[in-house]
């Protein structure tokens, strides 16, 4: 294979790397289908080109020569937000259930050194609930009737493109580093219920969030938002979000970078660490957005002509969104790999994400355009904040890998995360809850360059429930659980 289309294909990829749903909160629970299929351990043997996101320093333990890998695998969430009412229990599925991750690596290894390239889907999260679930209308409270037929939908997506490089000190300790280009993307249509929203602008309340700004004073001066009288519009909805399965509406771009070692304790023992820093990401940001709120209106405040009595109608505004602040957290992780013998390896991996560090509060910022759509409302602002307040979670990886004859290896796994969110900040629209994944697969040798690697992972179903506020507010349930694939095709050179 030439140079010139090694470059291609990372070039190319660097447009396929799109969403991927939380499963240890947002990160992957696994990178390659060796580490996948193995409960995510793999930090301290080779598992080919995965571990530029995984620890670069396992890359010294390759054999020389160029290693190409090319993977896909598959996220397939199910996940359902239950509401009790009044009425009875009513479910909504969101139907978002397959999310496609293609990933490719090139490594050289020349005697001290390795070197090279990869791209890879780093995480995320991501629901769609349709226009007739309960969820379409937040008008209601508890009743939830089913009316305004609003789309509620999040996805999260993080990629990036990584230059490792790595060192062997002595035959017994190598270490390794690499510079991470990471972009972010997302997408977000969000009903909130009159209750909900209020909650963000009264200062005596604001449980959930805060929102402020010239357009809030605007909505409660001229508009009489949610008003008194009987009405089936009493909503706000933040909707920024595009078609594309690879691609976030609102973009961020910047910078993240990982240091590693693995040490060889004895022939059979290996220990292996790394370090991967919190990221610098610019703002994410779209000028394509809408916010709408659904409000009991006087339309003579606009047109001394109009009637003077009050209506339901919604008010929709453009402008720009910008999501402040958001990064992907430090990472920490400590590894054992261990060979009994020339045909079985066992690993233990424990990993430290701080969560708490990045995912505290999520800020939002938007400013209406100058369009004359907008009105009286041109230039006005709105800042929200929906707390967050994620927990620092610790993830425990192990797996195992039996070649049980000569060119098949079998592999399994379990990986076992605590849930970063709490209840009280439980959003059906992000729930990345998930806590226990069973994982197996395993690697055929097609000949001397060439084999294939496949893996499989149950997410075991997990819930958790928001307490809401009473009966202005009630209780959702959400319900996750997953299955999951990748395939790798390697090649040596």
């Amino acid at each position: 294979m030439s140079r010139f289309l090694v470059l291609g294909v990372l070039v190319s990829g660097l447009m396929l790397v799109p969403v991927a749903m939380a499963t240890n909160g947002m990160n992957l629970e696994g990178y390659g289908p060796v580490a996948g299929a193995m409960g995510g351990a793999s930090l301290a043997f080779d598992n080919g080109t995965a571990a530029t996101m995984n620890n670069p320093a396992t890359l010294a333990l390759a054999p020389d020569g160029l290693l190409v890998n090319l993977a896909l695998g598959q996220l397939g969430p199910d996940v359902t937000a239950v509401v009790v009412t009044p009425q009875g229990e009513m479910r909504a599925e969101s139907s978002a259930g397959a999310f496609y991750m293609p990933a490719i690596g090139v490594v050289k290894k020349k005697g001290r050194f390795a070197y090279g390239l990869g791209l890879f889907g780093q995480g995320g999260m991501g629901t769609e609930y349709a226009n007739d679930s309960w969820l379409s209308d937040p008008s209601q409270g508890a009743n939830m009737a089913l009316t305004e037929g609003l789309v509620n939908r999040s996805e999260v997506s993080i990629g990036r493109a990584i230059a490792p490089i790595t060192y062997d000190v002595n035959e017994r300790f190598r270490i390794g580093g690499s510079l991470d280009f990471v972009w972010a993307g997302m997408d977000l249509q969000m009903a909130m219920s009159e209750a909900q929203f209020q909650d963000l602008t009264n200062p005596m309340s604001q449980v959930s969030g805060t929102a402020s700004g010239s357009l809030v004073e605007a909505f409660g001066g001229l508009y009489e938002p949610f008003g008194t009288g009987i009405s089936t519009l009493h909503h706000a909805y933040f909707d920024f979000s595009n078609d594309g399965d690879f691609t976030g509406e609102a973009m961020g771009y910047g910078f993240a970078a990982k240091l590693g070692m693995v040490y060889d304790v004895m022939p059979s023992l290996t220990v292996g660490a790394v370090y991967q820093s919190k990221t610098s990401l610019g703002d994410l940001e779209t000028d394509n957005a809408q916010l709408s709120m659904g409000v009991n209106i006087n339309p003579s405040v606009l047109n001394p002509q109009a009637p003077n009595e009050y209506t339901d109608m919604v008010l929709a505004v453009d402008g720009k969104i910008t999501v402040k602040d958001f990064q992907w957290p430090a990472l920490y992780g400590l590894g054992l790999a261990f060979h009994p013998n020339d045909d079985l390896l066992l690993a233990l991996d424990v990993r430290y994400m701080a969560w708490s560090d990045v995912m505290d509060k999520f800020k939002m910022s938007f400013e209406a355009d100058q369009s004359l759509t907008n009105g009286p409302f041109a230039n006005l602002e709105l800042d929200a904040v929906l707390f967050q307040e994620w927990d620092d979670q610790t993830v425990i990886s192990v797996g195992g890998a039996y070649e049980a004859m000569d060119g098949l290896t079998l592999r399994a796994g379990y990986n076992k995360a605590a849930n970063p969110v709490p209840d009280k900040f439980l959003n059906a629209l992000f729930p990345a809850i998930t806590e226990d994944h069973l994982t197996f697969g395993g690697g055929y040798k097609i000949n001397e360059a060439s084999s294939v690697d496949v893996s499989v992972m149950a997410v075991l179903e997990n819930d958790g429930t928001n307490p809401g506020n009473g009966s202005t507010v009630p209780p959702v349930r959400s319900e996750h659980n997953q299955l999951n694939w990748m395939l790798m095709y390697s090649h040596r050179f």
